[in-house]
């Protein structure tokens, strides 16, 4: 029987370059992290978080974006650092993540939160780009602009922000 999940589909744009590093700063992404990145596309996220020395968990339901995630991996000399998870979202288990990050939709976000309440333990950071979790409480917001783009970081921390 297939996933109710299945149908949902979140188109893939990616994250700016410019945008990646205020993320990573904004979560404090370091050494001892193992961020998933839920959605990852093309792995930038996972790439950038792994130079900076964290374990990183690409999960990409489209093989083509995976693959590339893979090859882009090898080429930044990081692949060793990422796992990478052909998975639906909504199947793959975040029990080991200590940061998240998720450039989805708000609709997705709201069905996520069941999930990420009952997977992720407590000081878990969650990184959203432009769509906010509804009803929990950012520990911070953080503006992003470039010539070409302006965009909304929402920092949520669970056992802070889902009570």
């Amino acid at each position: 029987m297939a996933s109710y999940y299945e149908g949902i589909r979140v188109p893939w744009v990616p994250t700016r370059e410019e945008f990646i590093e205020q993320a990573l700063e904004l979560a404090q992404v370091g050494k001892g992290d193992v961020l998933y990145d839920l959605g990852c596309g093309d792995g930038r996220i996972a790439i950038a978080a792994a130079k900076r020395g964290a374990k990183a968990v690409c999960v990409e339901l489209n093989p083509e974006l995976l693959k590339r995630a893979m090859e882009n991996a090898q080429a930044e000399g990081v692949s060793h650092m990422i796992r990478f998870i052909r998975e639906d979202i909504f199947k793959v288990d975040l029990s080991d993540a200590t940061v998240v990050y998720m450039y989805l939709l708000r609709s997705v976000n709201d069905l996520l939160k069941p999930k990420l309440k009952s997977e992720l333990k407590k000081g878990v950071r969650i990184i959203s780009l432009d769509f906010e979790i509804s009803g929990w409480r950012e520990v911070k917001v953080l503006r992003v602009s470039s010539p070409a783009r302006v965009g909304t970081y929402y920092l949520y921390v669970i056992g802070v922000s889902d009570i």
